[in-house]
């Protein structure tokens, strides 16, 4: 007699789900199985069938044409383009212009801030592999200062040091003396 408490499934095969489709390869039943990276649909044949496809399938965009831009590098159009972290702005003629427009191209380029470390460098922005912006050095290695809010030109009113943070503050927008040691908020 069976036990009606009895799992479906083995200890190994806790993280399946049943569903009422069928392999497109062998026919057999497909089942939502779970992973670190995802949910995805799966043969309970498997390994002697490797048919899987994800449970969210995602839309590929074809490239887009920017009609009317043009590449800096080499002239041709710029193209909205999908990639494998998401949709960027690039040259039509990849692979052999490999330009892509960046986001962050706008506020600390206008500001051209020099480094109050080393005092021969300037500050980028650049991008953390968790994909925070922060603003380092361009002197590196050499120089390693690095802030993780947009720096402005300017000296702090208490302790005089050579750079200041735009910070978003619920009062409101204030520069921030970017000296560890001060930390200084005064009103733009």
């Amino acid at each position: 007699m069976s036990n009606p408490e009895k799992p479906l499934f083995s200890r190994h095969e806790h993280a399946l789900e049943k569903t009422t489709e069928t392999c497109p390869q062998c026919d057999s039943e497909l089942v939502i199985k779970h992973s670190k990276s995802g949910s995805f649909f799966g043969c309970v044949s498997y390994p002697n069938c490797q048919y899987t496809r994800p449970v969210v399938e995602h839309e590929r965009v074809d490239d887009k044409i920017l009609v009317g831009s043009e590449c800096p590098e080499c002239g041709n159009e710029l193209a909205v383009k999908q990639g494998r972290y998401g949709m960027f702005i690039g040259c039509t003629n990849y692979p052999d212009c490999h330009h892509i427009v960046h986001e962050d191209d706008n506020a600390i380029a206008e500001q051209d801030v020099t480094c109050p470390q080393c005092k021969k460098g300037h500050l980028q922005s650049k991008t953390s592999r968790f994909g925070k912006t922060f603003y380092a050095c361009d002197s590196y290695p050499k120089c390693k200062f690095a802030v993780n809010h947009q720096p402005v030109a300017g000296e702090c009113e208490k302790c005089g040091f050579g750079l200041l943070l735009k910070r978003q503050m619920a009062a409101g927008e204030k520069l921030q003396c970017a000296a560890k040691s001060c930390g200084h908020f005064q009103k733009i």
